[in-house]
C-alpha cells in the first residue's frame, strides 16, 4: 500500500502553483477556468472543492488551486465519497481504493475486479455500502466499508459498467445488453430489468427519476423509479458519446462532447433549457448548490460555473 505524504493544505504553493497561475476568469457565463496538467477527468464534489482522476493520481482542487495529490496506478471511472473517505476504482490494479480525504492517504486496496478496464464506469455509495461493477461477465460487487470486504456479488447483464444509487436502489446499466437494472439492497438481487435505446451509459438519480444517457441515440431517457419503466426521452444531439450526467436545482445536467460544454434539461417538459459553453471534448460534470464543476481533459482544464439556476434560465 502506497501512502501519499503530501499534506493537504499548502501543497499547491509547495509545488510551485499559485492561485493567480491556477485560475483565470472567463466572462461569458462568469465561469472560472483552472489549468490542470495531465488528464483530469472524473469528478467527486468534496465541500467547496472537487476530486479529479488524473494520470497515475487523484487530485483535490479548489477554486484557488490544487490542495492534495494521492498517487495511484491507474484511477478510472466516477468516484464516490462516503463519510471521511473517497472511493476510487483502479483499472490497473483491478481493485477499489479507499482514500482518507482529509489526510489524502490511501488506507485500503480491495481486490474487487473492475468490469471495464478501459475506465468508463461508476463507483457509487448507498445503503451503507460501496458498489462497483467488478466483472465484464456481469457482476456488481457490494463492499462493506466497516470491514473493507466484498459482502455480496450480484449477477447482472453482461457488460454492466454504469451505476447510480437513488430512490433506495442501485441502478445498473449495460451498454452491451441495452438495459437498466434495479438492484434491491435488501436482497442483493436484480428485481427489474428495462430495455433502453442504443448504447446506454452514464446515469443519475434525482429530480423525480433516473436519467440515462443513450449515447448512440443522442438522447436522455427518463426512468420512473417506482415502475422501472421509461416514461419519456429528450433528444440532445446526434450522439452523446462519453460525457457525464447529474441532477440538481430542478434540472438534469448533461456534460456533452459535441456542440457545447453542457446542457440543462427540464425534467418535466423534457426540453433542453440551455446549452452552455463551447465544445471542448469529453469530460465530467458534477452539480453543487453553488455551481457546477466540469472537466475537459483534452484542453487540460477544470471549470467552475457559478449559480446553476441562472444558467438554466
Amino acid at each position: 500500500m502506497i501512502m501519499s505524504k503530501l499534506p493537504i493544505l499548502g501543497a499547491v504553493l509547495a509545488a510551485g502553483f499559485s492561485a493567480a497561475a491556477a485560475a483565470a476568469a472567463a466572462p461569458a457565463h462568469g465561469e472560472q477556468v483552472i489549468q490542470v496538467p495531465g488528464f483530469a477527468d472524473f469528478l467527486a464534489v468534496d465541500g467547496d472543492s472537487v476530486w479529479a482522476t488524473n494520470d497515475a493520481r487523484v487530485e483535490r482542487w479548489s477554486r484557488q488551486g490544487r490542495i492534495a495529490l494521492v498517487p495511484m496506478s491507474k484511477p478510472c471511472g466516477a468516484m464516490a465519497i462516503l463519510g471521511d473517505d473517497l472511493w476510487v476504482a483502479d483499472c490497473k490494479e483491478q481493485a477499489l481504493v479507499r482514500i482518507d480525504r482529509h489526510k489524502a492517504q490511501k488506507t485500503a486496496t480491495i481486490p474487487t475486479g473492475i468490469a471495464n478496464p478501459k475506465g468508463e464506469l461508476n463507483v457509487v455509495a448507498g445503503a451503507g455500502s460501496i458498489w462497483v461493477a467488478s466483472d465484464q461477465k456481469g457482476i456488481v460487487s457490494r463492499v462493506d466499508p466497516a470491514s473493507n470486504k466484498v459482502t455480496a456479488t450480484i449477477p447482472v447483464s453482461m457488460g454492466t459498467h454504469y451505476l447510480t444509487f437513488g430512490f433506495g436502489s442501485v441502478w445498473a446499466v449495460s451498454s452491451e445488453a441495452g438495459t437498466i437494472q434495479r438492484i434491491d439492497p435488501a436482497s442483493d438481487t436484480v428485481v427489474k430489468t428495462t430495455a433502453l435505446g442504443k448504447e446506454p451509459a452514464f446515469l443519475a438519480a434525482g429530480e423525480g427519476a433516473v436519467w440515462v444517457q443513450e449515447q448512440g441515440d443522442g438522447s436522455i431517457a427518463r426512468v420512473d423509479p417506482a415502475s422501472g419503466e421509461v416514461t419519456g426521452r429528450v433528444k440532445v444531439g446526434e450522439v452523446l458519446k462519453y460525457g457525464d450526467i447529474d441532477t440538481g436545482a430542478g434540472m438534469v445536467w448533461l456534460r456533452t462532447t459535441e456542440d457545447q460544454t453542457f446542457v440543462a434539461i427540464d425534467p418535466e417538459t423534457l426540453t433542453v433549457k440551455a446549452r452552455v459553453g463551447k465544445a471542448e471534448g469529453s469530460g465530467a460534470l458534477r452539480f453543487t448548490s453553488e455551481g457546477l464543476w466540469t472537466s475537459a481533459h483534452d484542453v487540460q482544464t477544470l471549470t467552475w460555473w457559478p449559480d446553476p439556476a441562472r444558467l438554466a434560465k
